[in-house]
């Protein structure tokens, strides 16, 4: 199976956006609706939540929603509020040297995955991440050198709050430090379990757990697979080996300590990298973020992409995921 991964700059939301949403729109519309049109909010308590939580994205999401053409849907859609459950796989590691950096690898379906690269300036602050839902990122960096990236929580729990992907655009629009971003992570309903790891520019790092139905735990934690303080769902902690990949992360860290370059390539092969795309659960992509130069970088076993977030050039990559039947033509 091959997906396109495209790089995309706009800085505030326009016509390559609207492209996107009408692009990615019939695949998403029909996984909003997967559990019935009533299953979800309506507009008006979308909209409510999201001006009461994060009012600051408001003046954007509503542009957004003129973009999509301000259906009822979409409208609702684009809040993510309270969407559909999904589960990601992922490990991320915090290299505490000089000058750190953010490593994670993104383990998913490759038929689920949106593919874009996003580069934006939609409320003054420049960001750049991995698009999702849109509008959304599961990782990214913006202009103070804030690096954020989230990994599935390992827990069954759903509960009245947003998508953590619009958690972390949120953070990255509006938060300058670690500290900031913790706050911003801690204050905000999430509708499922993640673990999202934190790290700006002077080397602070966090990592916070975030659940529906317990308070946010924040920890000095450099590294995170796929379950909280204990696994929970031992079914989706096997089927990720989340446990071997925590061992092994927790080994790396040690062992290349001094040395970030190696850390790095070990989130290119096993048990870090995985191959278990029927499963949903392969390797998409690694991401390195360096919070000093501004960078994001996509590795793959045998190519990378270096993305600087000034000077940042838009382009595309045919990647290439093995054992993977099957069209590609649903997202979510």
């Amino acid at each position: 199976m091959e997906r396109i991964i495209e790089a995309i700059s706009e800085a505030r939301p326009g016509p390559k956006w609207q492209a996107l949403f009408h692009h990615h729109w019939a695949a998403y519309r029909s996984w909003f609706l997967s559990d019935g049109p009533a299953a979800r909010p309506l507009y008006l308590s979308s909209r409510k939540a999201l001006a009461t939580h994060m009012p600051e994205l408001l003046q954007t999401y509503d542009l957004l929603v003129e973009l999509a053409g301000g259906g009822d849907l979409a409208s609702r859609f684009l809040s993510l509020y309270c969407p559909p459950a999904y589960l990601r796989g992922c490990s991320q590691a915090v290299w505490t040297g000089s000058p750190p950096i953010l490593v994670r690898n993104y383990d998913y379906s490759p038929r689920l995955f949106e593919g874009t690269i996003l580069r934006t300036e939609w409320n003054g602050r420049a960001v750049v991440g991995t698009g999702d839902c849109l509008w959304g990122l599961v990782d990214g960096i913006n202009e103070d050198g804030l690096a954020l990236s989230l990994s599935f929580g390992g827990r069954r729990a759903v509960g009245e709050g947003f998508g953590v992907p619009l958690l972390l655009r949120y953070a990255l629009e509006f938060c300058r430090s670690t500290q900031e971003a913790v706050d911003a992570l801690c204050r905000v309903p999430t509708h499922m379990s993640y673990n999202v790891t934190v790290l700006d520019g002077a080397g602070h790092y966090k990592t916070v757990f975030i659940a529906p139905d317990r308070t946010p735990v924040v920890k000095t934690l450099a590294m995170t697979t796929n379950h909280q303080d204990g696994v929970e769902w031992h079914q989706h902690a096997y089927a990720t080996a989340t446990l071997e990949r925590e061992q092994a992360l927790q080994r790396h860290l040690h062992s290349y300590a001094e040395d970030a370059d190696r850390l790095v390539r070990a989130f290119l092969r096993p048990p870090l990298h995985s191959t278990a795309y029927r499963r949903g659960f392969g390797t998409l992509y690694t991401a390195v973020y360096r919070p000093l130069s501004h960078e994001l970088e996509y590795l793959w076993p045998h190519a990378s992409w270096r993305l600087p977030l000034h000077g940042f050039i838009e382009g595309s990559r045919k990647v290439r995921y093995p054992h993977v039947p099957g069209s590609l033509e649903i997202l979510h």
